[in-house]
């Protein structure tokens, strides 16, 4: 399975069963900004206060910790990253930037996709800036009533190694190398959404540096509303997290299967998977993916993967319905896993330690630069739109600079809609599916031909799909981005910033 695919079927250290992540603390609220200058900052107090690693320009580890998982913004220069190992390294941090005016990037996988956690690349709109890296607090720890704690810097890798060798699952994405926080924070769609639900909405409690410096703990009875846009709200807003529990499922058996079908049956497929696949047994979950590129040398592909919660068997009948509109593949395969082996497998990590299945130094893994941008779809293409869909794919093929590039569709639907539209911030409850336009490219390559393709592709099926996005696939070419990612949620999202941060502290080009 190429990156790209494996990316986007859906952001270091060894994990154990229990393994520290960072303890609550208590923290004073933060002084107000003096009305004087306080001078330049203090960085070697900084320093000396955490119990983590403060990186600068010319340190030894600044050109490794202030790369994100997107090479497009290697040129970014911040301020300093903190590398933070606990909850009070967090609130320095907080602390610090609030009394010299510092402007802070928050990242917790380093999967922005429109950057903003590299803290200051160019074409971002986002000021050098500190950046407050929680990926060194990343325990994972399963309680004796099945909840997990998880550090905020755990990557999905991680998160799955530990639980699923305990006999444990969470529904998130594919990506190995995303982190928990963002993923749960946008929502969290993923190969076991269907029928467990979002990520988020596993989610029970969540702790947080809020702008005043003090570590909150919020859940369904404190500080309710926090808790609320915590779930689905997306990331950069509200605070620091630096820490979740969440509750898990008994781990199941997963089926994976994967189909392929000849390019000129690229019509019938579309529209036989999407008005198969949000209604299906919410124990299949599906998506549908048309990629072209200079490696498809006999034209386009187009591939159906997915997870069904059964055994071989029984996935011939799920199956039936679809393959019946769709016409017969030219490639119909199936493998029965553990829980734990089928995420290892999605995240491509299956034949190696879950510490070489990352990035860092001494992983296996590679990132790779892209450009991408979704929607939200409420509704089928019909066949004009479903024409207009092929054609944008075959344009991937000439679009300078491109490596794969074509649209990803993800299921939604089974437990997702079972879920009231504002009984969480995540507002898309009823959508039939998340969609991903996707374009990856040579590392040190011009990214606008690819940002091109990605927006235009998203514009051609806007007539069709509306303006409605997925904030964890952020982009910064929308015109109205708060209606599009949280619809009628957006108002209460702005009363609860308001709440929690009237200075607008935490900013980013996107607010709500």
């Amino acid at each position: 399975m190429s990156t790209l695919s494996r990316r986007h079927v859906l952001a270091l250290g060894a994990v154990g069963l229990v393994a520290a992540g960072c303890a609550p603390v208590a923290t004073k609220p933060t002084p107000k900004p003096s009305k004087t200058p306080v001078g330049p900052p203090d960085w070697a107090a900084l320093a000396s206060t955490v119990a983590g690693s403060l990186a600068r320009e010319g340190d030894p580890t600044y050109d490794t910790v202030r790369l994100t998982e997107n090479p497009r913004w290697d040129d970014a220069h911040p301020l300093a990253v903190l590398t933070a190992v606990s909850a009070q390294d967090v609130a320095a941090g907080v602390a610090f930037a609030v009394k010299y005016g510092v402007p802070i990037a928050l990242r917790s996988g380093g999967h922005s996709y429109p950057g903003y956690s590299a803290g200051g690349a160019a074409g971002t709109d986002v000021n050098p800036s500190l950046v407050i890296d929680c990926r060194g607090m990343s325990g994972v720890t399963l309680a004796a009533d099945n909840t997990v704690r998880i550090g905020a810097g755990a990557s999905l890798a991680q998160v799955y190694d530990t639980l699923g060798k305990a006999g444990r699952a969470v529904a998130g994405g594919s990506c190995a190398t995303v982190g928990i926080t963002g993923l749960t924070l946008g929502g969290g769609v993923g190969v076991l959404v269907r029928a467990y639900g979002l990520t988020c909405d596993s989610l029970t409690e969540i702790e947080i540096v809020t702008a005043d410096g003090t570590l909150k703990t919020a859940n369904a009875t404190t500080e309710p509303d926090l808790f609320w846009a915590c779930r689905g709200g997306g990331g950069g807003h509200l605070g620091v997290v630096t820490a979740l529990t969440f509750s898990t499922q008994p781990a199941p058996d997963v089926t994976m299967f994967s189909l392929s079908w000849p390019f000129s049956s690229a019509a019938a497929v579309v529209k036989a998977w999407q008005a198969w696949a949000p209604k299906a047994d919410p124990k299949l979950w599906s998506t549908l993916k048309l990629l072209n590129g200079p490696k498809y040398t006999s034209g386009p592909g187009i591939f159906v993967s997915g997870t069904w919660l059964g055994g071989q068997s029984t996935l011939r009948a799920q199956l039936a319905p679809f393959l019946a509109a769709a016409g017969s593949p030219s490639r119909n395969s199936s493998t029965q896993h553990s829980y734990h082996d089928a995420m290892m497998s999605y995240a491509g990590c299956s034949n190696i330690p879950v510490t070489e299945c990352t990035t860092d130094a001494g992983g296996k893994l590679t990132r790779d630069s892209f450009s991408a941008t979704s929607h939200v779809a409420y509704h089928v293409l019909d066949d004009q739109a479903i024409q207009e869909l092929i054609t944008q794919v075959k344009v991937a093929r000439t679009t300078a600079g491109m490596a794969e590039g074509g649209i990803s569709m993800d299921a939604l639907g089974g437990a997702v809609a079972d879920i009231a539209p504002d009984a969480t911030a995540f507002p898309h409850r009823s959508a039939l599916m998340t969609v991903q336009y996707t374009a990856t490219f040579a590392n040190g390559a011009d990214p606008a031909p690819l940002d091109n393709y990605v927006r235009g592709f998203r514009g051609a099926l806007i007539s069709a799909w509306g303006d409605g996005a997925y904030v964890n696939y952020a982009d910064a070419s929308l015109s109205n981005p708060s209606t599009s990612y949280f619809g009628n949620n957006a108002a209460k999202l702005a009363s609860v910033r308001k709440k929690y941060d009237s200075k607008g502290f935490f900013s980013q080009p996107q607010p709500y």
